[in-house]
């Protein structure tokens, strides 16, 4: 209680949208930025605890934090994440530990893509806000030759269509130039008039920086590329790299 006194000593609006159980939560994070961004988020989201207790846990603010500067930082500190644009959708790493697959367990991107659609609700909270879902393996013909996108998405702030694709190894130019061909067929094909240019993201188990660069350097639609991780991240590295973007 004295705790939650120190942290809340004039208790805003937000107590009549948070619950006891929500600022147990919020108050073990000792850091005011981060505590002050679950804060926001939880409201904005509408967050359950259990839900609230995952995000804390799997590090959703420093993820997030790294991809800004000091100023965006202290921004999404204060008013939480804003979708404004197709990159404020990406984080680095995305954490799928709710999959419950081990680390050293040797998958295949089928399986990898059932145990997501077993966990859709938890896949979709690690996604972020606006995300809805329309169908796995969506079967596009060019040519008569089949081609399919592992996931396909809506998001309803940005209205555009986002897709999928993952990969267990480590992403290659070829993968990068299927998701390009994949995101034309969709503006030309799916997109509606109101709809605007789709997004496309590769989740990979690795990644190499200086290639992606590269051929995404030529690249003139929205395509991301990023690392997820099938564990929690160490708390203590984010933190620190969090802290000299700060400084």
């Amino acid at each position: 209680m004295r705790l939650f006194y120190a942290c809340y000593p004039d208790l805003p609006d937000m107590s009549g949208k948070l619950t006891w159980s929500h600022f147990v939560e919020l108050l073990g994070v000792s850091d005011d930025l981060a505590r002050s961004f679950y804060e926001k988020q939880c409201i904005k989201e509408n967050w359950s605890t259990r839900e609230l207790n995952r995000q804390i846990n799997s590090m959703l603010f420093e993820r997030i934090a790294l991809s800004k500067d000091k100023k965006g930082v202290l921004k999404l500190a204060e008013k939480g994440q804003i979708i404004e644009k197709s990159h404020d959708l990406v984080k680095e790493p995305y954490i799928l530990e709710f999959l419950g697959i081990p680390e050293n367990h040797k998958y295949s991107e089928k399986e990898l893509e059932q145990k997501i659609i077993d966990n859709l609700q938890m896949f979709l909270l690690e996604l972020g806000k606006g995300f809805t879902f329309v169908k796995r393996q969506f079967r596009m013909t060019l040519d008569n030759e089949h081609y399919y996108v592992d996931l396909v998405f809506y998001h309803r702030i940005l209205k555009c269509f986002v897709l999928i694709d993952l990969k267990i190894g480590k992403v290659k130019h070829t993968d990068i130039g299927q998701m390009n061909m994949y995101l034309n067929y969709f503006k030309a094909e799916e997109s509606s008039e109101d709809d605007n240019e789709p997004i496309g993201l590769i989740l990979s188990a690795e990644k190499n920086d200086i290639v992606v660069k590269y051929v995404l350097g030529s690249i003139s639609n929205q395509l991301f590329v990023s690392k997820y991780q099938l564990y929690l991240p160490k708390k203590e590295e984010l933190e620190a790299e969090v802290r000299k973007l700060l400084e």
